[in-house]
């Protein structure tokens, strides 16, 4: 049985701050961390991150070492080598563009390995892309019923309701992530950009700001937001 992780970047792709999922590899899953160490750990380091100790079936999570803040989950379902494979393809196609061609492997993928988030939620990016939003939902529930709250699963799943009109929900999935993955930044950024642009709350928006701001310093952009919604609240 193979012991499978996936890896996401921490920096937004977007002024939305997305969050690209990039692979599942037999390594560490390091989430977005906050603090100084944890803050500038570069991505080809992730690796050299110590694995936890062995874990029971199913997934589960762990501190990072040395000190660093942040999580790991290691999910431990069944991942055969083909369907390995059939997911760097699919990686490869989105990263590529080819966003049909990801959905048809990453089903595959998904009917061969159906305990393993990190498929579910590709699928459910390629389908987004392509204009099938059902689909993508779906497909995000069911990561999200593998390991409830996984930050990166609920990252993706509330833009996906807030670009379904869906905001009062999204909200609620961005806040129960955020509970249980306090240190996963880019949940509190789309938290704070949902609040201020979609539900009139400078208050919820500036809280989610300055927490993102505190542990990613160089974003200039959250840094005008922040000022911006202080004038705005000064001047009410």
């Amino acid at each position: 049985m193979a012991k499978v992780t996936q890896q996401w970047e921490c920096a937004g792709r977007s002024v939305l701050g997305r969050v690209a999922i990039l692979a599942v590899t037999l390594s560490a899953l390091v989430g977005c961390a906050i603090g100084k160490k944890a803050q500038s750990l570069p991505a080809e380091q992730k690796a050299a991150v110590v694995e936890p100790s062995p874990v029971p079936q199913g997934p589960s999570v762990a501190r990072l070492p040395d000190g660093l803040e942040g999580f790991v989950i290691t999910e431990t379902p069944h991942l055969e080598a083909g369907s390995r494979q059939d997911f760097e393809r699919a990686i490869a196609m989105m990263q590529d563009q080819d966003y049909d061609q990801a959905v048809g492997l990453l089903e595959k993928v998904v009917a061969q390995s159906p305990g393993v988030t990190a498929p579910y939620i590709d699928l459910a990016m390629a389908y987004e892309q392509v204009g099938k939003l059902e689909p993508a939902e779906q497909n995000l529930k069911t990561a999200l019923s593998l390991v409830p709250h996984h930050p990166v699963a609920s990252n993706e799943y509330g833009m996906l309701l807030r670009k379904m009109g869906r905001f009062a929900e999204a909200r609620e999935v961005y806040e129960k992530a955020i509970t249980t993955f306090p240190e996963f930044l880019p949940v509190h950024r789309n938290l704070g950009i949902l609040c201020e642009l979609y539900l009139n709350d400078p208050a919820c928006a500036l809280e989610q700001y300055e927490f993102y701001s505190k542990a990613v310093p160089k974003d200039e952009q959250v840094k005008i937001w922040i000022a911006g919604l202080r004038l705005s609240m000064k001047q009410k």
